[in-house]
């Protein structure tokens, strides 16, 4: 590896590094004031948003996805090729977020979905990470990272929701939640 490549990827790691950080202490401050402003009664309480209890209750991949706007390895999470009929939950708060009913398989490595399951659940904001402007998705209630959104998916949103397997859970259809 010659000299260029090895200061380009130091560059790469190092811009990557603080993109992040930002984009969690952003996340962490937009959260403690939505809870401290009482604007939102289904908000949970400080306690719930606990560092520690989210390592202890989520999986190392779970609150690296959600917690640091990490993503897992194209193909390798569960719910990829999961086909069945139910509800996707976020995996922090388990609020309601994809039916089953617009999920369909890309060929991303992700589950993919056409649609919210209604509006107002997940919220959209920039995300110049990587290069690249794309559009992060996240959980309305609890802020939780959970994927991207692209305008490539299929007729009638023309919406590709590219979700972590790691950020949702499964709800068969009548289950209550969490």
């Amino acid at each position: 590896m010659n000299f260029l490549t090895r200061n380009l990827q130091r560059f790469a790691i190092n811009k990557l590094r603080r993109n992040n950080f930002e984009a969690i202490s952003l996340r962490r401050t937009f959260v403690a004031s939505a809870i401290d402003s009482g604007s939102n009664q289904d908000k949970f309480k400080m306690d719930e948003f606990n560092k520690e209890k989210l390592k202890e209750r989520l999986t190392p991949l779970q609150y690296h996805v959600t917690q640091e706007a990490g993503t897992e390895r194209p193909f390798t999470g569960k719910y990829n090729k999961f086909y069945e009929k139910g509800t996707y939950v976020c995996v922090v708060c388990h609020q309601e977020l994809f039916s089953s009913d617009t999920k369909y398989d890309s060929g991303c490595g992700w589950p993919a979905f056409n649609d919210v399951l209604e509006q107002g659940k997940v919220t959209l904001h920039n995300d110049p990470s990587l290069g690249l402007v794309r559009t992060e998705v996240r959980c309305s209630k609890c802020q939780a990272h959970l994927g991207h959104v692209f305008g490539d998916g299929p007729l009638p949103t023309k919406k590709r929701y590219c979700i972590n397997s790691a950020s949702i859970e499964f709800m068969e259809p009548g289950t209550e939640k969490k």
